[in-house]
């Protein structure tokens, strides 16, 4: 305090008063004393007036009024922010004076921090006279004043145009048309085609590697584009300035080989996209080899994946028989043609080499190594024997032998297995899994697995829930027989066409039976064994599709239910099995021609019926003995079981806990089993077949 008896201002509150002043103007004063006015105030903040101040060396002396006259607003307007350029002369040598003295304080190295010592003096100042209200209240408003100049002051503002990319391109576009500032002049042909280079740059790798390099075009003012059809180019030029491209069939595919030139990705997707919507069978070989030749990986596998799933139709085509030996043996070498056999295929390399014998009989033998002989008609390939296109050449001798050979001895295929003696993914059919019992008391549903797909997709679903019943194959068409709907047996039977998914109901057995074995042997159908309701069965009727009628045949020696039934060289045999009191461990087989059951007691019983098992045991009808091979990834109990193509597939079934939907394939050659793709529920009980659909 000074002698006068009036406060000095430190330099402290001289910052306070500077950042008042200039930040958060405040309403004149009523007393005699300096104060500020505000003049004209509008929205965006008008200078203020310094009416009057006195000021000496060490900062500014104040006059007789109350502290709080300058520092506490009176009611008024609502003060605006002043802008810092909008300052008053006045104001700004007072902001000189300040800053000066500004320099002499340490650790003031922002406004921000500047602003948190204002308002922790504030708060210091009011604690030191309490005994002044108004004072410590103007002070209080200080500090709250000053926190917030210091979070609204430290941020900044960003402004985004929405649309000037647009702007800035159509501006561009127009100096194109009016050919101004252009930098580059590209020929094609006779074409000369002006254009900038930053926009072609920003567009094509290809052009930005060219410009942007230590390369001669870099500094050319005209570059010849070889090789470019120049009304493409013209289009991709103007499509690097607007973003619009014109897609015809007639200019697709110059667009598209420009495209691939300059290196445009999303010019190459489109035209791509929009071949791959005009694929045919009389076009689609012509864009697979356009595809294969400009590197567009995506259409190629399209267009191969359409080519071989319409085989049917694209060898009726011209295309086909204008194909390059290396195009054909493309084709041929393909696990995944669409044919319903292979003598299918056999007739197409034949109708190819016949469009140009002269220089096409040269490669027959190596085109013929692809066909997969074995697997043709024995009275085709004894017809080939005598043909002078195949005897007149040593290779095509070598593999003749080698298919009759397959054919002539049977028991040595195990040791004669090739590559030409896998069939291909077409002709073997397709997997059914029919009904079975789920996590909901009974599955009514059917699924079907491609092989050519790798799938299985929900295909029909049965007219009722039924268990236990058995399925096969006549005419391409699943007949469903017998099972039981919980305590009922049932001697229904009803026909499924897989290709209208039309049931209809056929005429019923004599014996109702849940539990029974379906086979087909010679035309007719077998349904064996089985329960009735109270007791289990050795009865055995046959279904003769042509009569469309059951009759009974001879009876088994013993009676089995949930007995394994299946058709190998002639003859149908009945495997395992349950008779009430135990699990068989014995067989049983039925020769159509005698009307009798050979065997029955070969082999002792087993009581372990409830046991869970991986064992898988294959029999050899020649030495009559049965062999175990590979076990199963998981013990299953009620598994599905259906030989499709080469290999062995175990379809569903029970592990004590899950009703499972994974699907194994039993390889013979390498005795191992893979897994495959899973059902898309789980099933116990299924029963599986193959249908060949044409």
């Amino acid at each position: 305090m000074s002698v006068s008896g009036k406060k000095e201002f430190d330099v402290k509150q001289i910052l306070r008063l500077r950042w008042r002043w200039f930040s958060h103007s405040t309403q004149t004063s009523a007393g005699n004393g300096g104060y500020i006015q505000q003049e004209g105030f509008d929205h965006r903040g008008t200078p203020v007036r310094l009416k009057s101040h006195s000021r000496d060396r060490g900062g500014l002396r104040k006059s007789n009024s109350p502290v709080h006259s300058i520092l506490a607003p009176n009611p008024g307007p609502t003060p605006v922010y002043v802008r810092p350029g909008d300052q008053s002369w006045h104001q700004q040598n007072i902001i000189q004076h300040l800053q000066a003295s500004e320099e002499q304080l340490p650790n003031s190295s922002s406004p921000c921090s500047a602003r948190k010592e204002e308002a922790k003096s504030s708060h210091e100042d009011v604690k030191s006279n309490p005994e002044d209200p108004c004072e410590e209240e103007a002070t209080d408003r200080l500090a709250l004043s000053s926190f917030s100049r210091m979070s609204s002051n430290c941020s900044d503002e960003f402004f985004q145009a929405t649309n000037h990319a647009e702007q800035t391109f159509r501006k561009m576009e127009t100096y194109l048309q009016h050919k101004q500032l252009c930098d580059v002049l590209l020929i094609a042909g006779d074409h000369k085609i002006p254009a900038h280079r930053l926009v072609l740059s920003s567009v094509s790798d290809y052009f930005a590697a060219m410009f942007t390099n230590d390369v001669r075009e870099a500094k050319q003012e005209e570059i010849k584009m070889e090789g470019v059809d120049p009304e493409a180019l013209r289009a991709l030029v103007h499509f690097a300035y607007t973003g619009v491209l014109e897609l015809k069939e007639d200019t697709i595919e110059s667009l598209l080989a420009a495209a691939c030139l300059l290196q445009l990705s999303q010019v190459i997707q489109v035209c791509c996209n929009f071949l791959m919507k005009q694929l045919h069978p009389s076009n689609c070989l012509g864009i697979r080899s356009f595809a294969d030749a400009q590197g567009c990986m995506d259409l190629l596998n399209v267009a191969h994946n359409y080519t071989v799933e319409h085989f049917l139709e694209v060898i009726q085509n011209q295309e086909f028989l204008l194909l390059p030996t290396t195009e054909i043996v493309k084709l041929l070498a393909s696990d995944d043609i669409n044919v319903p056999d292979e003598e299918t295929i056999f007739q197409a390399l034949m109708m190819w080499v016949r469009y140009d014998v002269q220089h096409r009989q040269q490669d027959l033998g190596v085109l013929l190594a692809y066909i997969r002989l074995p697997l043709l008609p024995p009275q085709l390939l004894a017809d080939l024997e005598n043909n002078k296109m195949f005897s007149e050449d040593l290779e095509c001798q070598k593999l003749l032998m080698e298919a009759m050979k397959y054919h002539l001895l049977p028991e040595r295929r195990p040791m004669l297995q090739s590559p030409r003696t896998k069939p291909r993914k077409s002709t073997v059919g397709s997997l059914y899994a029919v009904g079975g019992m789920d996590a909901s008391k009974g599955s009514t549903t059917i699924e079907k697995y491609d092989l050519r797909t790798n799938r299985w997709i929900q295909v029909g679903i049965m007219n009722g829930r039924r268990l236990q019943f058995g399925v096969s194959v006549i005419d391409n068409k699943l007949y469903v027989v017998g099972g039981r709907d919980g305590l009922k047996t049932s001697n229904m039977v009803e026909c499924y066409n897989p290709i209208t998914k039309v049931w209809s109901t056929m005429p019923p057995m004599s014996t109702h039976r849940h539990g029974l074995g379906i086979a087909v042997l010679e035309g007719p159908m077998y349904a064996v064994g089985g329960h009735d309701g109270w007791s289990y069965l050795n009865t055995v009727e046959r279904w003769d599709p042509q009569a469309r009628q059951w009759n009974y045949v001879a009876s088994m020696s013993t009676p089995r239910s949930t007995v394994g039934v299946t058709a190998l060289n002639g003859k149908l045999f009945a495997v395992g099995g349950r008779d009430g009191s135990s699990c068989l461990r014995s067989m049983e087989c039925f020769d159509p021609h005698t009307n009798k059951w050979i065997g029955g007691h070969d082999a002792p019983a087993s009581s372990h019926c409830s046991r869970l098992s991986d064992f898988v045991e294959r029999y050899d009808p020649k030495t009559d003995t049965w062999t175990t091979v590979s076990s199963l990834s998981v013990p299953r109990d009620a598994v599905g079981v259906c030989l499709l193509g080469d290999r062995l597939y175990a379809v569903g079934g029970y592990d004590g806990q899950t009703y499972l939907n994974s699907v194994e394939s039993y390889d013979a050659q390498n005795n191992e089993w893979t897994e495959e793709v899973p059902l898309n529920i789980g099933r116990a009980g299924a029963c599986v077949v193959v249908v060949k659909l044409p």
